[in-house]
């Protein structure tokens, strides 16, 4: 079912190869499809090959294609995972290596800004430290150690960011830890400067797959440039396009890099789009062709034309956002379509509050992607940090979280003593109360409680030896009184039975995936997820921003704001930044299957004033014959107005006639 190009892809495995996979050109099959042939036509073991993308919902999806292509062993020897998983698995197995303990902490967005915000002046504003904590994870992301950030540094922002990067490391090895970045930083540096470890793991993984290559930053490209060495086995597919994150680091130049770097490189073009109708797909070429290209590409696709692409003009952000919930519900009406064949796509997320008001009056379900997720509700964390800690006694950050969850009579004037007296002792918190010398300095209700904690542990990390993973998680909810503490803190039955449903739902995603893995590892292995792959947005339209739509396709397709200053962002225009913004709409464009809609609002409010819109200059760079502005054509408003009466009355009599 390849077309030339796809086969040639899939076959091509002597030199690196780099696929140019335009969007909806079925890059994923070539992926799948060259990992069976890799398996069963150069008899290359399964273990020794590895497949990387950006998310853990592309790599399962990829993971169950690629099972019904191979044998259930093959398919198991596999490494199927994302950059962050794969720098996860390789410290497990070099933790002493990487100066790392057994059983090291993985810590989530929130520990290291908390951790961030402990080392700063006192005093730091949120912006600030937001700064901090971006110059941190850049110098990480260009694989840069602390001492090499401070070099580097050619600002004094930057050489304050770059003297707490130091403190920051520091205090991440005394707690036993690492961070999202140092899950490529350091395997990295190990691989680069230790050749008996980068000869074993070059022998370890002799093909790698990268899917959303365009998406690398420095340290990512140079970790699997060090894993490819000269022998170049690689296959590099991915979009220059739809680069869009080098906000977040991403190096689009990494694609050029390639060739330099292997000059035996291979480039093949997949130029036919198997998603978009004609119109739309022109409409995203003749957009993207105002940007410059080191490789030339024009997607062609034999779906029919499709209807003319809507551009609404709005009075203000209300009034879009009633027009498009209105037009929603009748697609849905219309086409007999499911709510989830309808995506709003925006620039920022404070357009979804009035779209969310629309689509709540207009009785329209709805799913905001991004909002809070499973994992980050309180309880969850809770109950993960208590793993964390079972798990490595030095994690300082889970210790503080959970040392009165419940309560044990233990408050901040406490906890700020007892770390006093165990960095006087250079132990953690918990090796801390296990002292009686600690214990005797502290009020006697708060080294009761201290003394009954870690007691507590200690009970909990004889029964982890002999249980699995899900039964030390409902060991933990048991024996703690958690839940206890939580129906007494919970009046709202309603609230009260979603948190329950939330602690017995860890139990079961243990069980899903223990596989005969520790609970710490399951628990480091949960701190990889992303919002995109814990959303569940069942049937409902989705809202998003057009970043998180990366990779995702729609029948139907809203674009909200549509404006300049929006989109493209007033940020971007500034930072000289409009070929990514352009890269943003044509990501935007290119979700639709069948038919999309662009807005925009003529008014909007700006630091409490109302100011006037233009329309964002991307429209004037589509093709207008294929657009339909509302207000030019009065027959075709008509009937457009006509559907959506009639679509209104619909749902209104459906509604009083009950079930």
């Amino acid at each position: 079912m390849l077309n030339p190009q796809q086969q040639t892809a899939v076959e091509h495995c002597d030199t690196p190869l780099l696929v140019l996979a335009g969007a909806g050109s079925g890059k994923t099959s070539v992926i799948t499809q060259k990992i069976a042939w890799l398996i069963q036509r150069r008899k290359l073991a399964a273990g020794k090959i590895a497949a990387i993308t950006f998310t853990n919902k592309a790599a399962r999806e990829m993971r169950e294609r690629v099972g019904k292509l191979v044998t259930s062993e093959d398919a198991a020897a596999l490494t199927v995972c994302t950059f962050h998983a794969l720098g996860l698995k390789f410290l497990q197995i070099e933790h002493a290596r990487a100066d790392l303990r057994r059983g090291f902490s993985v810590f989530d967005a929130s520990d290291s800004d908390s951790l961030i915000k402990e080392l700063a002046p006192k005093g730091a504003k949120p912006d600030v430290l937001a700064g901090i904590r971006h110059l941190v994870s850049a110098a990480k992301g260009n694989g840069l150690s602390p001492a090499e950030a401070l070099a580097a540094a050619r600002s004094p922002k930057e050489l304050e960011a770059a003297a707490l990067y130091e403190m920051y490391q520091a205090r991440l090895a005394t707690f036993n830890a690492v961070d999202f970045d140092d899950l490529i930083r350091l395997p990295l540096q190990l691989l680069e400067t230790d050749d008996a470890c980068r000869d074993a793991w070059r022998e370890r993984l002799r093909y790698l797959l990268v899917d959303e290559y365009q998406d690398t930053n420095d340290a990512q490209y140079r970790l699997l440039k060090v894993l490819a060495g000269e022998r170049g086995g690689l296959t590099c597919v991915g979009d220059d396009d739809q680069s869009i994150y080098a906000w977040r680091g991403a190096n689009p130049e990494n694609i050029d890099r390639l060739g330099r770097d292997w000059p035996n490189l291979r480039v093949i073009k997949l130029e036919q789009n198997y998603r978009c109708g004609k119109r739309i797909l022109r409409a995203a070429n003749a957009l993207i062709a105002h940007n410059p290209h080191s490789h030339e590409k024009k997607l062609w696709s034999e779906h029919p034309e499709g209807a003319p692409i809507r551009v609404l003009e709005c009075k203000d952000a209300d009034h879009e956002a009633e027009k498009i919930a209105a037009i929603a519900a009748t697609l849905a009406e219309k086409y007999k379509a499911r709510w989830n064949d309808i995506a709003i796509l925006y620039r920022n997320n404070f357009k979804a509050r009035p779209l969310e008001k629309a689509l709540r009056l207009a009785r329209v379900p709805y799913h905001l992607s991004g909002a809070l997720s499973f994992l980050d509700r309180d309880e969850v964390k809770d109950i993960l940090c208590y793993l964390r800690l079972l798990t490595n006694p030095s994690d300082d950050a889970a210790f503080l979280r959970v040392v009165n969850k419940p309560r044990r009579e233990i408050g901040d004037t406490t906890k700020e003593k007892l770390g006093q007296l165990a960095q006087s002792k250079h132990c953690s918190l918990l090796e801390a109360t296990r002292s009686d010398a600690v214990l005797r300095q502290l009020p006697a209700r708060a080294a009761n409680g201290l003394a009954a904690f870690s007691e507590l542990l200690d009970e909990l990390r004889s029964a982890s030896l002999h249980e699995s993973a899900a039964e030390l998680v409902e060991r933990v909810i048991r024996r703690t009184g958690y839940v206890a503490q939580l129906v007494a803190a919970t009046p709202d039955p309603a609230v009260r039975e979603r948190k329950l449903g939330n602690l017995n739902e860890l139990a079961d995603w243990f069980r899903a995936m223990q596989k005969g893995a520790s609970a710490g590892d399951l628990a480091a292995q949960l701190a990889l997820l992303s919002h995109a792959d814990r959303d569940d947005p069942g049937n409902a339209v989705r809202l998003m921003t057009l970043h998180a739509a990366k990779g995702l396709e729609f029948r139907f397709v809203f674009i909200a704001g549509c404006e300049e200053g929006a989109l493209p962002s007033e940020g971007a225009l500034d930072e000289g930044r409009l070929d990514e913004e352009r890269r943003l709409m044509y990501v935007g464009i290119t979700r639709a299957k069948e038919l999309l809609t662009l807005s925009w609002a003529a008014k909007s409010r700006h630091y409490g004033e109302i100011v006037a819109n233009q329309p964002s200059r991307f429209l004037a760079e589509l093709p207008q014959a294929d657009l339909h502005w509302q207000g030019k054509d009065p027959e075709a408003d008509q009937a457009t107005t006509r559907e959506t009466a009639q679509s209104h009355m619909a749902r209104i009599r459906a509604m009083l006639a009950g079930p």
